[in-house]
C-alpha cells in the first residue's frame, strides 16, 4: 500500500514542478535584468562617467562593458523600448546612465505566451532619476 502511494506521488509531482518552472525561470530572468541595470547605474555614479547596458534582443544577452555578459533563456520573449538615439540597430539598443544617476530611460520586457495571452515582467528605468523598477507586464 505504501509503495503504491509513493509511486502515485512520484508520477504526479514532476509534472506539477515542471509546470511551475517557466514562471520561476521568467521571474529569475527579470531579476537578473533588474540587477544588471542597477549595476550599470552604480557603475556610472562610482566612475563619474557614462555607463551603458547593451540589450541584444535577438541574442538574448545583456552586456555591460567591463563585466561578463548575461545570457537570458531563449524560451523567453525579450523586447526593448529605448530612446531612438540609443538604438544600435533593429535588434540591439542601449540604456545609458550618467554620472549623476540619471538615464536615457527605457524598458526591458520579458514575457511568455502568444498574442493577448502574453504575460511577464517589465524592468524600466526612469530617465530623470535613473530609478530602476520591476513589475508585472501583460500584452495589451
Amino acid at each position: 500500500m505504501v509503495l503504491a502511494l509513493a509511486a502515485l506521488v512520484m508520477t504526479a509531482v514532476p509534472p506539477l514542478i515542471s509546470a511551475a518552472l517557466p514562471g520561476v525561470e521568467l521571474k529569475a530572468a527579470a531579476r537578473r535584468a533588474f540587477s544588471s541595470l542597477r549595476l550599470a547605474r552604480e557603475t556610472a555614479i562610482r566612475s563619474g562617467g557614462d555607463s551603458v547596458l547593451i540589450v541584444d534582443v535577438e541574442g538574448h544577452r545583456l552586456e555591460l562593458p567591463g563585466y561578463r555578459a548575461l545570457s537570458l533563456p531563449q524560451r523567453i520573449d525579450l523586447k526593448l523600448e529605448a530612446a531612438s538615439g540609443e538604438m544600435l540597430d533593429e535588434q540591439r539598443g542601449a540604456i545609458r546612465f550618467f554620472a549623476d544617476g540619471s538615464s536615457t530611460g527605457g524598458r526591458i520586457i520579458l514575457a511568455r505566451g502568444e498574442g493577448r495571452d502574453q504575460r511577464g515582467y517589465q524592468v524600466g528605468v526612469d530617465w530623470l532619476t535613473g530609478r530602476v523598477r520591476m513589475g508585472p507586464w501583460e500584452a495589451e
